[in-house]
Order: C-alpha cells, then structure tokens, then sequence
C-alpha cells in the first residue's frame, strides 16, 4: 500500500481555505487506499528561520522512515531552500494552492525572491498537484514546469441546502481571512456608494494573520460611516457558518487572487448570487451566468454590480438559479483526495 506523509506547516485547525483543503484530504486519502500520516511542521511559514527549516526536513525525513511520499504543503515546500529540497530523503509530491508570490501587499523584492525560490524547489519536486487549471498554467508558463509533472485535484464542496435568505433588506455575505489578497478595503469603498439602499454585510474570517489589516479595516467603515452595516466577524464553527448561509441573499468576493475560490463553491452549493472580482483561478470556479463579475481592484464596478443586485430581485433570482444548478455540479471531496493518491501511487511505483 502506497504511504503518504502530509507536511503541513502551522496550526492544521485553522479555519482558512488551505487548511480546510489539507483538513479534508488528510481525513479521505485512507478512503483511497493509501495509508496516511500527518506530519506537523513548524507555524514561521512563509517566512521560516533557519532553525524552522532545519527542523521540518527533519520531521519529514523521520516520518518518511518507513517508506511513501512526501506531500507538502505549499505554504512550506514554495519556501523551503534548494539545499533544504534536497536533504529530504522520500520522493516529493509539492500541493500548491497558488503561488506564494502572488500574494498582496508583497513589495518587488520580496514577490521576486519568493517566485525564484519556489520555482527552484518546485523543478525538483517528483510531481506537483495543484487546485485548478488556472494555477497549472501559470506554472507552466511562468515557472516552466512539464504539464505531464503537475495534476489538478480541485477542492470538494459538501452538499448543502439551498440558501432560504433573510426575509428582509438584502444580507451580504464575504468569507476569507481579514488580509490584503480579499481585497475587504476595496469591497467597502465600493459600498459607501450604496449608503441610499438598505442592506447589511457580514465579513466572515480570521485576523489572526493579520491584526493590523483588520484595524484599518475598521477605521475604514467609521470613515465611510458604515461601521453600523458592516460586522467583521471572526472565524465561525461549522454549524453557525451553515446558519449564516442560509439567511444571507447574496454573496460578495471582492478577492486579488484565488487558487480556486472555496468559499466562492460553497455559495455555489447554497445558490446565492454572487458579485466578485475577477480573481485568478475564481473565475472559473463561477459560471458567468450565476455572477456579476467585475474586473480586480474596481471599487466602483464592484459597487455598480452590487447596486444592481440590491435593487433588483429579479436579477437575484435568475443568477440565484444559475448558482444553484452550477453548485450541483461541483467535485467533491473524495474526487481530490483520489486524485492525490493517484499522483502518489505513480511516484511511489517509479521510484521503486
């Protein structure tokens, strides 16, 4: 039976996309015939220490005694040194969730470094999954990795009911960490030229990661005189994020750049209406016909598209039965966890 020990760096109850991503996975690969280990790294990534590196090949190479694959998550493997890369002594299977380089607020230097490093460590990974057709593009083109190296298993999303809405003045929803790729700051802009209509928005997400964002996120709403409309919520449990799903009438993403769009599929499955950015692979992830999409950064296109749904509950309901349909359509959990396994057996046979 093909082994795989899954290196991922931090606090895997994070409640954020990737963590959920590796949660899952992690849970479903037994189900396809693998044995599966969790192998925790140290939290300092993206920007791990000396010590940090040295530490996690050394939990990698231990829990690899026994033989199998070493799957590492990206958020670790995008920064790990060449020399690091290659003190691993297990065949690696890198899953990346987007490149690390892509992340905003990132000055010129730092972006270069980061896309230099991982493209190096990436070239000597044995094989590569990613989430969506967008990023093995990108990696083809941009970091010049083999298409036949790089597998694409998307994330599942559960089935869920549909989203019954609030009965009153329209509720919006956006869920994501509280950092600068959601691009929150420029999703309030956009509604301060809607203080004539009524409506209220709940942002849902950690800001764990970045405290700072969420404060001046906050001064922002008290200059814009929405601090009464919109609520920053932290991270939520399962059962009462299911709750604020189904009393929510739309859904709002107003993203730099997704790898996929997780809680973009999970509005999907609940059949909300969407306005979003166009934001990398997420404009994929969301058929045209279920959301207004407007380009990244543009807070009044974004403002406009969000307008129109406000005003118009017959444009809700349309787009509202596009999403629905699509959200039935979308893979499941078992779907990405087979198409690891399957990445993984072929690079455990060939290094036999």
């Amino acid at each position: 039976m093909t082994r795989i020990v899954f290196a991922i760096p931090g606090d895997l109850s994070r409640r954020t996309g990737g963590y959920a991503y590796d949660r899952r996975v992690l849970a479903e690969l037994p189900r396809c015939g693998v044995e599966a280990a969790h192998c925790a790294l140290p939290g300092g990534f993206p920007d791990p220490s000396a010590a940090e590196t040295e530490q996690s090949v050394a939990a990698i190479n231990r829990a690899a005694r026994g033989g199998g694959v070493a799957l590492i998550d990206g958020l670790a493997y995008g920064a790990l040194t060449e020399d690091a890369v290659r003190a691993i002594c297990a065949p690696v299977v890198a899953l990346c969730h987007h490149p690390l380089c892509q992340e905003t607020g990132l000055g010129p230097a730092r972006a270069d470094a980061l896309r230099r490093n991982e493209r190096r460590a990436l070239e000597l990974a044995a094989h590569v999954v990613v989430t969506s057709d967008h990023t093995k593009a990108r990696l083809v083109k941009e970091f010049c990795l083999p298409r036949e190296r790089i597998s694409v298993a998307p994330p599942g999303t559960d089935p869920a009911p549909r989203a019954r809405g609030s009965g009153g003045a329209p509720a919006l929803l956006a869920i994501g960490s509280i950092i600068s790729r959601k691009g929150y700051d420029v999703l309030i802009d956009a509604l301060a030229g809607l203080a004539d209509l009524d409506w209220r928005l709940r942002i849902v997400g950690d800001a764990a990661a970045s405290p700072q964002r969420a404060l001046e996120l906050n001064r922002l709403m008290e200059t814009t005189g929405l601090a009464g409309r919109i609520e920053l919520r932290g991270e939520l449990a399962t059962e009462q994020l299911d709750l604020l799903f189904d009393t929510r009438d739309m859904f709002v993403s107003s993203s730099f750049y997704e790898g996929y769009g997780m809680a973009l599929a999970e509005a999907l499955a609940r059949g909300l209406p969407i306005a979003m950015t166009k934001a990398g692979a997420a404009t994929e992830t969301v058929p045209d016909a279920a959301a207004l999409k407007v380009p990244v950064g543009d807070a009044l296109g974004l403002g406009a598209a969000l307008r129109r749904l406000v005003e118009d509950g017959s444009l809700r309901a349309r787009l509202a039965e596009e999403s629905w349909r699509a959200g039935q359509a979308l893979p499941r959990w078992e779907d990405a966890a087979r198409r690891i396994a399957d990445a993984a057996r072929n690079i455990s046979e060939a290094s036999r």
